[in-house]
């Protein structure tokens, strides 16, 4: 569309309609003029016209129209990166190599598991499983990489073998069910007392001394390498030697300000470990105000559990329970998000927890009493619109928790419930279009920063004293609480 204002005439006057003036020019000499052959213009007229015609008909031949098509328009919807008009064009999407790990720091960390719980030895790896837990986010990602890369189409990553042709080096240790191999009580009395025991401390340094012989770790000292430590405690003894990287992590509970930040790292999900509500959005079946089943006893920031316990344990129409983690606790707890308006998310031993993804895909609208936390995927969920946040001191005064979610309308709850229900894939890491294809997305942003910090490092003499880090750039402190 032409913005450009049209030039107006001038307005019609008397005179424009009157007749001409009469010429200077004779009538003979007039009649002379109107006779002469016109070649000065007729040329340069065909000539013009000869390049339309030509520019039509090529345009009408060779135009192909831009393709709006259907997936194009999910994707950008979608917030793939990049939004690709050929999903399979690699030279468009960030390249990562997945490092060919010693196999004691992949499926020799699941056999040690099995092992010290009794279980049997299997013949090859293909028939070993990755137990299920929380912090299975590891496996999910382990196995995407390994899929043919046909069915991986629309991710923001691609897999290469050539580890030149990278742009990011993925780490694939499994730490942590490393950090959990050893059960805290023996699980069975059929463990032989010989069996050597695990440790995840030794197999850390292992990894470290494995890893610092690698050319491409020393090449950028290690800012292009991607950990994943979705446990508070995994990776805690070399926490220091790869906090360069990009680090997949559950929240900043335990970390330090120099060793990770929202600009550098990524947040993940835990696995939610109850039952995908299958149920219609609607308060017909939802007939308690708020749930909660947990531990209720916590260290540090989950201090605040046992404080909401005495609260709210005997007010009306809330359920909350003690229970630690069991098939039977995970039934209970599923019907229970499953027949409630609001479920209470409070701090564990860090400032997240698996119940609030639990309530997430239970359609169950989150109350989350829990200072400091971080989210995952807050630049395409607006968590406002999905949960209601509460700082702690206001939740554990008497009363007050409870009279601020009885004046939540129904409208509002279904509201929360339509968000819930449009979210909630987010949270699905066996959904292909779901938290796998996401967390790449998130890792996929952070290459710009990798090659800034990159390229710095090598451009600056460091002095004794001086240490680079990006922990300028973003606080993992930092929180602010809305209620309503």
């Amino acid at each position: 569309m032409n913005l450009r204002p049209k030039l107006r005439s001038p307005p019609p006057t008397t005179s424009s309609f009157s007749s001409p003036p009469t010429s200077p020019l004779s009538h003979h000499t007039r009649t002379t003029l109107s006779k002469m052959p016109r070649k000065s213009l007729i040329r340069p007229t065909l000539a013009l016209a000869s390049l339309l015609s030509l520019f039509a008909l090529y345009s009408f031949l060779f135009y192909t129209p831009p393709n709006y098509s259907t997936k194009t328009s999910i994707n950008l919807i979608n917030h793939n990166f990049p939004s690709l008009s050929d999903p399979n064009d690699i030279n468009k999407k960030v390249k990562i190599y997945m490092y060919d790990l010693p196999r004691r720091f992949t499926y020799g960390v699941i056999q040690s598991y099995t092992a010290a719980r009794g279980g049997e030895s299997v013949g090859t790896d293909a028939l070993l499983k990755y137990p299920g837990n929380q912090h299975s986010a590891e496996w999910y990602l382990f196995l995407d990489l390994n899929r043919q890369s046909d069915e991986r189409v629309y991710s923001a990553v691609t897999r290469v073998m050539d580890p030149e042709k990278a742009d990011l080096f993925y780490v694939p240790f499994f730490s942590s069910l490393s950090l959990i191999v050893n059960p805290i009580r023996p699980a069975t009395l059929n463990v032989s007392p010989d069996r050597p025991v695990y440790n995840d401390e030794q197999t850390q340094e292992a990894l470290m001394e494995w890893l610092e012989e690698q050319g491409y770790w020393k090449r950028n000292n290690g800012w292009d390498h991607v950990f994943i430590c979705q446990d508070p405690n995994a990776l805690y003894k070399v926490i220091d030697r790869v906090k360069n990287g990009v680090l997949l992590v559950s929240d900043f509970g335990r970390l330090a300000r120099n060793q990770a930040s929202l600009v550098k790292d990524v947040i993940l999900p835990y696995s939610h470990r109850i039952n995908t509500y299958k149920g219609d959005i609607g308060l017909e079946n939802r007939k308690s105000l708020l749930f909660f089943m947990g531990n209720r006893y916590r260290k540090e920031g989950g201090k605040i559990r046992d404080l909401l316990f005495q609260v709210l344990e005997n007010e009306e129409d809330v359920i909350i329970k003690h229970g630690a983690q069991s098939r039977e606790s995970r039934r209970i707890a599923s019907r229970g998000m499953h027949t409630s308006r609001f479920c209470l998310h409070p701090a564990g031993d860090t400032p997240s927890a698996c119940r609030l993804f639990d309530a997430i895909v239970s359609l169950c609208v989150p109350v989350i009493v829990s200072d400091y936390i971080e989210l995952p995927f807050e630049d395409v969920i607006d968590y406002r619109k999905i949960a209601i946040f509460v700082d702690s001191n206001t939740a554990v005064r008497p009363g007050n928790l409870v009279k601020m979610l009885r004046r939540v309308s129904s409208e509002k709850i279904l509201e929360f419930q339509k968000e819930l229900n449009e979210v909630k894939r987010y949270f699905e890491y066996e959904d292909p279009n779901g938290t796998v294809k996401e967390i790449w997305r998130q890792v996929s942003l952070k290459l710009p920063l990798v090659k800034l910090m990159s390229n710095r490092v090598k451009r600056i003499v460091l002095r004794d004293s001086m240490e680079p880090d990006c922990s300028c750039l973003c606080s993992n402190q930092s929180g602010v609480h809305t209620t309503l």
